[in-house]
């Protein structure tokens, strides 16, 4: 390298020796460190990396930092030194510090690397980025929406007004009545085939993403069900995603005597502050062809990844991502923990597998989603201003070609016990839904050519229909109630428009819940879990707190569209699960 020369001379004055060991450094188990590289010597190397050497260093921990005579010396980040992924550079002379390797990336290449986490799509592909709320052309339509409606109201045409909401109240009910009716129906045949198990030697890299926020309270309990993954650790690559203000964090991970295959990742201070900027970040690192994330409250199935594997290698690469189920370790622990129980019953074993029979954009769980590390690059990652990243992911692999399957193996997590951090949680989801039909929706005529009409009706059930129809639902309610007045009724039999008004209405609102109730119990039978007739009975209720949470998500998104509501875990007041109790509730599953 051009200006190498001085630096190297010095090099070679503190190095005598070393120049002679490298025909002796060829083969990986002669891989072992002759110095320990000084700080001062990766501090000057940094800056005249180039490109490709940057990404050498990022995901596979080598730094040249110093070439002489035609030979280019690396050094190897402490821990890495016995991996097979040294093999082809014999330079490999000098061992650096982790602490060292982080503090250096950070001071050199953090603020470049955060904005490539940041802004990365938003500028590759600004069309699908929540960083714009509004587009011109999604002001003035809503814009109008609001004149007419505030205009029928003021001019005493409040019967339009009124029809008007129900209208629409009652569109966005039908999207998602529509959805779960034909999840009901029988999937096509020839579906759920399970791929032949590959050799170890066949098995690919996989990276592991976990973003870690204020989780001490389950870090051992993460940490334990990593240690249980059926998968070669030589080629394993975990990611602990750290935030740098989370010293909490930092101290109880610094705890641990992590293995190799473990990297800690420290994400630089900067706004915003979200799960899939965390990821972004944390992707420069990643070093597998496969990629998955994992919660920290996550307990996955031990078998999962060398089952995703499998599928994906008899898969064709127009399948980018594959989705395990979500499910709860305590769903009996409470009211709240079976009404959430029931729901994800619902989504991961019926609705999801529906539409991935049938091809569909799927609205990826914020965990256990399987990617091809090319797909995920191809399409941009994840958006950091989104705050439900994973369905517009889902949407955006859709847009971009690429199909996602749903994978049959199943991650336990801890269900929400407290109402406070279930509202939370709900109102961030919610937001995010609607702002992923805002970003999808700023060129319909262009969604529905790469998605097709039955994509493009599946985006709308999805996020729109989703969301809106638990921001209406209380108005649903009360003018169905009022339908059912003695005097209203009367007055509303008396034309045929009134009748045709007051059966729909009441109609649609039986169906919502008819359906979404009908939908739960088919997925919690096939996982075999019964719930009380109290808790069927009791679903209406739960609508109610999701609509609370859609009129909080609304305000979210004008006055805070980034804010992250963190979702606290570890609150069970269950006894951790133990490896016996893991096991059987996974058999249970089977």
């Amino acid at each position: 390298m051009d200006g190498s020369a001085e630096f190297a001379g010095g090099f070679v004055e503190a190095s005598t020796g070393l120049i002679e060991a490298l025909p002796q450094t060829t083969a990986l188990n002669q891989h072992e460190a002759q110095a320990t590289v000084p700080d001062e010597w990766i501090d000057d190397a940094f800056p005249r990396l180039r490109p490709d050497e940057i990404d050498l260093a990022l995901r596979r921990k080598i730094i040249p930092y110093a070439w002489i005579a035609g030979y280019k010396i690396y050094g190897v980040v402490k821990g890495q030194m016995e991996l097979q992924h040294l093999q082809g550079y014999p330079g490999i002379l000098g061992e650096i510090p982790a602490a060292s390797f982080q503090r250096l990336v950070r001071a050199h290449l953090g603020q470049r690397l955060l904005d490539q986490a940041v802004h990365g799509l938003s500028k590759a592909k600004p069309w699908a980025s929540a960083q714009q709320r509004l587009t011109i052309d999604q002001v003035l339509f809503l814009g109008l929406v609001f004149i007419i409606w505030i205009g029928s109201l003021l001019t005493g045409t409040s019967d339009i007004a009124l029809g008007m909401l129900m209208f629409a109240a009652s569109l966005f009910f039908l999207m998602t009545i529509t959805l779960r009716c034909i999840c009901l129906l029988p999937l096509p045949p020839g579906r759920g085939l399970v791929a032949p198990p590959l050799p170890p030697e066949q098995l690919p890299i996989y990276t592991i993403l976990v973003p870690l926020f204020r989780e001490t309270a389950v870090l051992q309990q993460l940490v334990h069900a990593l240690g249980c993954m059926q998968y070669p650790v030589d080629k394993l690559d975990i990611k602990l995603i750290l935030e740098e203000g989370d010293k909490a964090m930092h101290v109880a991970v610094a705890k641990l005597n992590l293995p190799s295959h473990y990297d800690v990742i420290i994400v630089p201070t900067g706004k915003p502050q979200t799960k899939p900027r965390a990821l972004n970040y944390a992707m420069l690192f990643a070093r597998g062809s496969l990629v998955t994330i994992y919660d920290g409250e996550d307990i996955p199935e031990p078998s999962q990844l060398r089952l995703a594997a499998a599928q994906f290698a008899v898969l064709d690469d127009g399948v980018g991502c594959l989705q395990a189920a979500l499910d709860f370790f305590n769903p009996n622990e409470n009211w709240l923990t079976r009404q959430f129980a029931a729901e994800y019953a619902g989504l991961f074993h019926v609705i999801l597998p529906t539409l991935a029979a049938f091809g569909l954009p799927l609205p990826l769980g914020g965990t256990s989603n399987h990617f091809r590390a090319d797909a995920l690059k191809a399409v941009g990652g994840w958006d950091a201003f989104n705050v439900t990243e994973d369905a517009d992911l889902g949407i955006r692999l859709a847009r971009h070609g690429f199909s996602c399957g749903v994978l049959d193996s199943t991650t336990l997590e801890e269900a929400n016990t407290r109402l406070p951090n279930w509202m939370r949680q709900r109102r961030r989801w919610l937001k995010g839904f609607l702002q992923t039909w805002l970003v999808h929706m700023r060129e319909p005529v262009q969604l529905l050519n790469e998605v097709g009409l039955g994509g493009f009706l599946t985006v709308q059930a999805t996020t729109i229909g989703v969301f809106a129809s638990a921001l209406l639902h209380p108005i649903l309610l009360l003018h169905a109630l009022w339908t059912l007045m003695p005097a209203q009724m009367q007055v509303l039999t008396e034309t045929a428009f009134g009748k045709l008004s007051a059966g729909m209405c009441f109609s649609i609102l039986v169906a919502g819940y008819g359906f979404a109730i009908a939908t739960n119990l088919r997925g919690l039978k096939r996982i075999r879990v019964t719930m009380a007739l109290s808790v069927v009975l009791t679903f209406p209720i739960y609508w109610m707190m999701m609509s609370c949470a859609a009129w909080m998500a609304l305000w979210d998104l004008i006055v805070a569209p980034f804010h992250w509501h963190k979702t606290e875990h570890g609150l069970t007041g269950l006894n951790k699960p133990s490896g016996r109790t893991v096991l059987k509730k996974f058999s249970a599953l089977r």
